[in-house]
């Protein structure tokens, strides 16, 4: 296998680090493999993006009038899948959630300059995460092709769902970080080696990146992290109206 020069290693355990990257860069001409074996064995299965308050996404509620005691009740619960509950009890009284915002304006443009609706469609994406429980990214897509709620001109086959997740998987693996402002250069890395449980090496360049996106949508899944720390997943009122906040995290499968 021919070795590139700088290369994001991509396994299925991973080194922990201080700040808890999830990520180890190597520059080499060469790839040692003994060398990768033994970091095989340490850390956890990595995280594509990291939650943080720059990844709270700020959702209205559009519908009925919720009381100060249907508020307090739906904060109140505190079930091992406490946000997804509450999002499914407020979508049980008949409201529904509309993006309003971000907590963080830089991650909001480097959505935007990815894709100008972007921003909506991993809107939509969070919804099918917490509301419905759908957590491949792949499923994801396909819920958004079957719901459309962009209502995109579907009738010709376009992908527009998966083209538009695949780009932006693909920029984050490739650079763009929430909290710094997003260029669409790359930086130096070239390429992931993905070091499968069987022992097997998949080396995908950015040359392929049509393979690359693939493996990318197919092998990702959002979860739920910690709402104490990132600060939301609780309904509050600004201005009259009801709000409440989802944050985007991405871990590899």
């Amino acid at each position: 296998m021919r070795a590139y020069r700088r290369f994001f290693y991509l396994t299925r355990k991973f080194r922990k680090t201080k700040k808890n990257r999830d990520a180890i860069f190597v520059d080499s001409t060469n790839i040692n493999f003994t060398d990768l074996e033994k970091i095989i064995k340490l850390g956890t299965i990595p995280t594509l993006l990291n939650a943080s308050t720059a990844t709270n996404f700020t959702f209205k509620l559009v519908g009925p009038k919720f009381s100060v005691a249907e508020i307090n009740q739906i904060n109140a619960i505190n079930t091992k899948s406490k946000i997804r509950d509450r999002i499914q009890a407020i979508y049980s009284k008949g409201a529904y959630l509309q993006l309003q915002n971000f907590d963080n304006q830089i991650f909001k443009n480097n959505l935007i300059l990815i894709d100008s609706l972007l921003p909506e469609i991993l809107s939509n994406a969070l919804i099918a995460f917490y509301k419905d429980g759908l957590v491949k990214l792949s499923t994801v897509a396909n819920q958004l092709v079957s719901t459309n709620p962009l209502n995109y001109d579907q009738s010709l086959n376009h992908k527009f769902y998966e083209h538009k997740l695949k780009r932006f998987l693909s920029e984050v693996a490739l650079g763009m970080m929430p909290n710094t402002t997003w260029t669409g250069l790359f930086n130096e890395t070239e390429g992931y080696l993905v070091v499968k449980e069987d022992g097997d090496v998949i080396c995908y360049h950015i040359i392929n990146r049509n393979l690359f996106e693939d493996y990318l949508l197919e092998n990702t899944k959002m979860e739920t992290p910690s709402s104490g720390r990132h600060g939301f997943g609780v309904l509050f009122t600004k201005n009259n109206q009801l709000f409440i906040k989802l944050n985007l995290q991405i871990r590899f499968i």
